[in-house]
């Protein structure tokens, strides 16, 4: 750093004010928002207890703010979607400690974002890449063994090699809103048989007298967060053990984030029975959270998908993320996409090796991206 430029950290995102971290905002964007942030911080669900340590960082000159980025301290590798156990074990068998790490992320959240918050302007790259470097600088203060960045975006994954981070790659499925101009036109781009299980999947969903609601803004009230963490918690308690969430962070978002919130409901005899949490910006849907309490025949597709592309046509959003992982994703539009992480690990003798590593993935991801395209529910015509 230059005599007029520094780094330094924040341990809570409240000491900074709202205004000052969202100026360095160059999009909508509501996971890096100040509001979201604070939300998981001030629910206790991303705390040092959690294993989320805040660590922010901040690029300063002469007290002027330049750039900022959500970092924190991680004791364990839950909760990132970008799975690295098999390097920690590896490192550890091989005499290392991995953990702690720094991780500068959105904690529970993939989905492809900033991650280097920085004004646009003609020295925005310059200074993303001065936190990146500056991330290094905290990792080599604090004895910790690497940094991690996930999601990233592609202009954020260019600057990784001229930082000395390793890219990796993975793989996500989403949706493309082609200038659709209802669901039915999207139906007309599949093939025969595709259209026919979709019709059939939306036929079935609505069976048992099920009622769809949409709310956003000020029409989530508490009841409505109430039903809606049941669900969180029923799903959590089945699939990974300890929810990542409290109640009170879907409180918290609902007031600061306004209509950045979009909540499915489904209701059934007058109860709420199902739901599904989307976040949005003006570009994209991100399909986050689903739970319920009744099984019913499709309502998961027709709750998390077909309503998320329905809602994006009506609102002229480009594209649906529906969260990590889910190749039955395919059949119903949503198509292979590779996703980026960054990694610097200060070990150089470990760093060489996981980059060996990453070379051999790569290829696989590349290979099952190629193979579940040739797959792709779209007629080939569309595609092409």
């Amino acid at each position: 750093m230059s005599d007029t430029l520094s780094i330094k950290t924040l341990q809570s995102i409240s000491e900074m004010p709202e205004e000052a971290w969202n100026a360095c905002l160059d999009s909508d964007h509501p996971f890096v928002t100040h509001q979201f942030l604070k939300a998981l911080e001030d629910s206790g669900s991303a705390t040092a207890e959690a294993g989320w340590m805040p660590y922010h960082l901040v690029l300063e000159q002469e007290g002027a703010v330049l750039g900022v980025a959500p970092m924190y301290v991680k004791g364990h590798s839950q909760g990132e979607y970008v799975f690295d156990h098999s390097w920690a074990h590896a490192y550890q068998r091989a005499g290392g400690s991995y953990y702690p790490k720094l991780q500068l992320s959105v904690p529970f959240s993939p989905v492809t974002g900033p991650r280097l918050l920085v004004p646009a302007g003609e020295l925005q790259m310059q200074r993303k890449l001065m936190l990146l470097k500056g991330a290094q600088q905290v990792a080599n203060q604090l004895n910790v063994s690497s940094v991690h960045l996930t999601f990233l975006t592609d202009s954020e994954r260019d600057l990784m090699e001229d930082a000395g981070y390793l890219v990796r790659t993975g793989e996500q499925f989403h949706w493309l809103n082609n200038n659709y101009s209802n669901f039915d036109d999207f139906l007309d781009q599949l093939s025969s048989r595709k259209r026919k299980a979709i019709r059939k999947e939306r036929k079935g969903a609505l069976e048992n007298e099920l009622e769809f609601e949409i709310l956003s803004g000020t029409d989530i009230s508490e009841v409505h967060w109430d039903a809606f963490f049941n669900f969180y918690i029923d799903t959590g308690n089945r699939k990974w053990g300890t929810p990542y969430l409290t109640r009170s962070f879907f409180s918290q978002i609902g007031e600061t984030l306004g209509d950045a919130v979009v909540l499915f409901l489904v209701k059934r005899e007058g109860r709420y029975i199902a739901g599904a949490l989307n976040l949005k910006s003006s570009e994209c849907l991100y399909g986050r959270y689903w739970g319920c309490i009744e099984d019913h025949r499709f309502l998961h597709f027709e709750t998390c998908y077909y309503r998320a592309i329905d809602y994006a046509i009506e609102h002229g959003i480009s594209r649906v993320e529906a969260g990590a992982q889910g190749p039955h994703k395919l059949a119903r539009g949503y198509l292979p996409t590779k996703t980026y992480s960054g990694h610097w690990l200060r070990d150089p003798g470990f760093h060489d090796a996981v980059a060996d590593f990453l070379v051999a993935e790569s290829r696989e991801v590349d290979a099952e991206i190629h193979y579940l395209k040739k797959r792709s529910p779209f007629r080939r015509e569309t595609l092409d």
